[in-house]
């Protein structure tokens, strides 16, 4: 019995060795991860430790992590020990081709073969970098860009009798789409395009790079288009109601001057747009680029090399996702349909004293 004792003991302490050698072989180090992930059936991005029926990316990813022995177990429960953050918080159903997250892993053999192992196709590291001991991806962001897919009927005049296959925009109505997107350029107040934000709020104001509508092309018979803008930084649901509010002015639910009336104090009730097309298709650092990107230690965070592996999986996951969802969920189609019955000059006093009532 003192030997079987005693043999176990050995054991133990031998194999704390070679945990402790392991260890030794890859120390923790503060990293970057590139993912990309299809984001329908998720709750999305952003963990929520103890609802277990809302899944999320990152209870995949974290995960797979702890499985490839790049974390330890209690880390995946406390995610503030390996000083894990996201660049960017999608929403549910939401995709990426470039999201980041910045963590401390340790660096094991074939790191990114082995975590890639333990996830669903859906999801991919595509890629990792050293960064700095202080780096934190949401707060040395300096901005993220967003794509938005969508079937072009969706640009339709409501009094015409549209059928979705057959529908193709003209080019009259897709100016109109960009030059209504270009009224969002600039540092404005977008308290209208998310809940919970007053006007005076300063969080609320937000600066837009770039938004504009490319050319449509054709898959399975229908007609898209691809929205994309670049922003410093986006509010829950914002890019889906600036998209909204310019369908349902192009549709002519909505008068063109609404658009300048939401960016102002006044309580405007803006429409949100379907999640289906929404996708996080890359993020910016060009501050931290300026500063670490050459000092011979750290490499800048661009990712030139990534870009194919990127391409091939927005074109094997998340296209093929949209597409396919569209046409089997109809979500364009169906939100379209509420666009009618939609109050658009609702007012704060109005809603308020609706609230009243309602109690």
């Amino acid at each position: 019995e003192e030997n079987g004792h005693q043999s176990k003991r050995l054991r133990k302490d031998a194999d704390e060795e070679d945990a402790e050698d392991q260890n030794k072989k890859s120390p923790k180090r503060k990293i970057v991860l590139l993912l990309a992930y299809s984001g329908k059936g998720y709750y999305g991005m952003q963990r929520q430790v103890g609802s277990s029926q809302f899944r999320t990316i990152e209870d995949d990813l974290v995960s797979a992590l702890v499985q490839s022995g790049c974390i330890p177990e209690n880390h995946g429960e406390e995610m503030k020990k390996m000083s894990f953050q996201r660049c960017a918080r999608t929403d549910k159903g939401v995709s990426a081709a470039g999201q980041i997250v910045s963590l401390k892993v340790r660096l094991i053999d074939d790191i990114l073969e082995k975590i890639n192992s333990h996830l669903p196709s859906h999801i991919r590291i595509l890629g990792l970098k050293r960064v700095t001991r202080r780096f934190n991806s949401k707060n040395k962001c300096d901005a993220r860009t967003y794509s938005y897919m969508l079937p072009t009927f969706a640009f339709a005049h409501k009094d015409h009798d549209v059928q979705e296959e057959v529908y193709r925009v003209d080019r009259e109505t897709l100016d109109k789409v960009n030059k209504l997107l270009a009224c969002y350029k600039g540092t404005h107040n977008f308290h209208n395009f998310t809940s919970q934000k007053g006007p005076r709020d300063p969080s609320a104001k937000r600066y837009i790079m770039e938004m504009y509508c490319g050319e449509p092309f054709v898959r399975e018979n229908i007609e898209f288009a691809v929205i994309r803008v670049k922003g410093q930084s986006f509010m829950m649901h914002q890019i889906r109601k600036m998209i909204g509010l310019v369908i349902a002015i192009v549709k002519g639910y909505a008068a063109e001057s609404l658009l300048e009336h939401s960016l102002g104090e006044e309580k405007i009730h803006v429409p949100k747009a379907p999640g289906l097309g929404l996708m996080l298709e890359r993020v910016h650092f060009e501050k931290y680029n300026r500063r670490f990107g050459n000092d011979g230690l750290h490499e800048p965070l661009e990712w030139t090399e990534e870009e194919e592996k990127m391409a091939v999986f927005k074109e094997q996951y998340i296209s093929p996702t949209i597409i396919n969802t569209e046409r089997e969920e109809k979500s364009m189609a169906n939100w379209l349909n509420t666009l009618p019955i939609h109050d658009f000059q609702s007012s704060a006093v109005e809603m308020q004293a609706n609230n009243k009532n309602s109690k």
